[in-house]
C-alpha cells in the first residue's frame, strides 16, 4: 500500500523505514536491522587438546599463540603453558599444526631437551657462519671437555656447571686424556654463551647463565702470556731446518711458510687447484679482505718442496697441498689442520732444538722480518702478506705485475 511522505509529499510504501526520496524517517521507532556478517569461528578444540587464541589490537607477525595443557590443578583446571620451542604463528592454520604435532608425540616442556640435544641443534647453524674447517674443530673441542654435562636437562644448566667443564673437563686428544688449557676454558665459556643465548631465543630456557661470570683473572693472564710476540728464525736455525727438510715430517710446511708468508691457517686451506706449477704461484688466504684469495709467488728456493708435496697430494686423492697421514688409518689422508701443525711443529721445534718460544706462527713472521731486512718493497711484502694498504695511490691506481713481485721475493735468500 502507498501513503504519502509527510515532508515531500511523494508515494512512498507504508513497509519503508525511511522515504526514498527525501529520507524522511516514516517509523522512527523501528530500529534497522544491522546486515547479517558470519562470524569467522573455528571448531572447537577437544578437552586437553590445547588453546589457540589471537593476540588482537597489535600489530604482530605472529599473533596465534599456542598453549599445551601440562596437568591439572588440584580443583581440576587445567594448567597451561606457552609450546615450546615456538609458540607463536602468524596463522591459526600453523598454530593449529603445531599444536597437532605436539599432540601426536608429547613431550614434559621443563624437560623437553638436553645439553647435547641443544649441541646438535646449534651447531649446525652456527658452523654454517665459520669461514674455515678449523674453526668449527676449535667449537668441537671444546665441546669434547663437557661431557658432565651432556645429559643435563638444559633448563638445569647453571654457572657451575659451567666452570666445572672448564676446571674438571677432561677430553682424549691424540690417545691421552687431558684438562683443558688456558685458551681451551676461554672456548667453553665462548662454547655455552652462543649455545645458551640460541636456548634463550627459542624460549627453551629464560635465561643464560653461562654469562652470568666472568673468566678468572688467572686464566686471563695465561690466554695473555700465552699471545706474546712473535719471533723469527736465526740464521743458524734456518740452516738446522735445510738440513734435516728431507728426514723430519712439517720440517717442509715450516720452510715454505717462511718463504711465503701464509698464516698457519691460511697455508693448512690451500688447494690443489690453486697451485699454478707453470707461473709458480699460490692462490688463498682468510681473514681479511686484503688477505682473502690473494696471488703470491712461489719463491725459487722451495719450488722443489711445493712440488713434492703436490705429488703427494696427488697420490693420496686429496684437494689440499697439504695433508697429514696416519699409519694405524691405513694412511687415511686428512686435512692439515691448524692443531695437528701446531703439533708437528712443537716437535720439529724440540728435536732440533731450536728457540722454546717459538710458535707455528713464527714463519710468517721469519718471512716479514727477512724481507725487510732484504730491502723487499713495503708494498710487495704486504701484497704477499695480505696486510691492508693505507694509500690511496698505491691501493687504487698502481697496478703491480706479478713479475714485479716476483723480483722482490726472489731478494730473499
Amino acid at each position: 500500500m502507498l501513503i504519502k511522505c509527510p515532508e515531500c509529499k511523494l508515494q512512498v510504501s507504508d513497509k519503508a523505514l525511511h522515504c526514498p526520496h527525501c529520507g524522511y524517517p516514516m517509523q522512527p521507532d523501528i530500529k534497522p536491522r544491522k546486515p547479517y556478517r558470519p562470524a569467522n569461528r573455528h571448531r572447537r578444540l577437544p578437552n586437553g587438546f590445547g588453546q589457540i587464541s589471537e593476540i588482537k589490537n597489535r600489530n604482530l607477525r605472529n599473533p596465534f599463540r599456542v598453549m599445551v595443557t601440562v596437568g591439572k590443578t588440584s580443583a581440576g583446571r587445567p594448567i597451561c603453558k606457552p609450546l615450546k620451542p615456538q609458540a607463536y604463528f602468524p596463522t591459526y592454520s600453523d598454530a593449529y599444526a603445531a599444536l597437532a604435532e605436539y599432540n601426536r608425540n608429547p613431550y614434559d616442556m621443563e624437560s623437553a631437551i638436553t645439553v647435547k640435544e641443544l649441541y646438535g641443534k646449534w651447531s649446525p647453524e652456527y658452523f654454517k657462519t665459520l669461514k674455515s674447517d678449523a674453526s668449527a674443530q676449535a667449537v668441537a673441542l671444546a665441546w669434547s671437555y663437557c661431557s658432565s654435562v651432556y645429559d643435563m636437562r638444559v633448563a638445569d644448566v647453571r654457572a657451575r656447571h659451567v666452570k666445572a667443564c672448564m676446571e674438571e673437563g677432561v677430553a682424549v686428544v691424540r690417545g691421552r686424556e687431558q684438562h683443558p688449557r688456558a685458551s681451551t676454558k676461554n672456548k667453553i665459556k665462548s662454547l655455552f654463551n652462543l649455545m645458551l643465548d640460541y636456548a634463550v631465543e627459542y624460549e627453551i630456557v629464560d635465561r643464560n647463565y653461562a654469562r652470568s661470570f666472568h673468566l678468572p683473572d688467572e686464566v686471563l693472564k695465561e690466554i695473555v702470556t700465552v699471545k706474546r710476540s712473535h719471533i723469527a728464525f736465526t740464521d743458524e736455525e734456518m740452516k738446522l731446518l735445510w738440513e734435516h727438510v728431507d728426514d723430519k715430517c712439517y720440517v717442509d710446511v715450516i720452510l715454505i711458510q717462511c718463504y711465503s708468508g701464509w698464516r698457519p691457517q691460511e697455508i693448512s686451506l690451500l688447494e690443489l687447484k690453486n697451485i699454478n706449477l707453470e707461473e709458480w704461484t699460490f692462490k688463498g688466504g682468510i681473514k681479511t679482505e686484503a688477505g682473502t684469495d690473494r696471488v703470491v709467488p712461489i719463491h725459487s728456493r722451495i719450488r722443489p718442496l711445493v712440488v713434492r708435496k703436490y705429488k703427494e697430494a696427488e697420490s693420496i686423492g686429496s684437494k689440499y697441498l697439504f695433508n697429514c697421514t696416519n699409519p694405524a688409518r691405513n694412511r687415511k689422508s686428512t686435512m692439515l689442520t691448524y692443531d695437528r701443525y701446531q703439533t708437528g711443529f712443537i716437535k720439529v721445534r724440540d728435536e732440533l732444538k731450536l728457540n722454546p718460544l717459538h710458535r707455528p706462527h713464527d714463519g710468517r713472521t721469519h718471512f716479514v722480518t727477512a724481507a725487510k731486512k732484504c730491502g723487499v718493497d713495503e708494498y710487495a711484502i704486504k701484497y704477499m702478506v695480505g696486510h691492508a694498504i693505507s694509500d690511496i695511490t698505491e691501493k687504487v691506481y698502481t697496478k703491480r705485475e706479478l713479475d714485479w713481485m716476483r723480483e722482490e721475493l726472489e731478494k730473499i735468500k
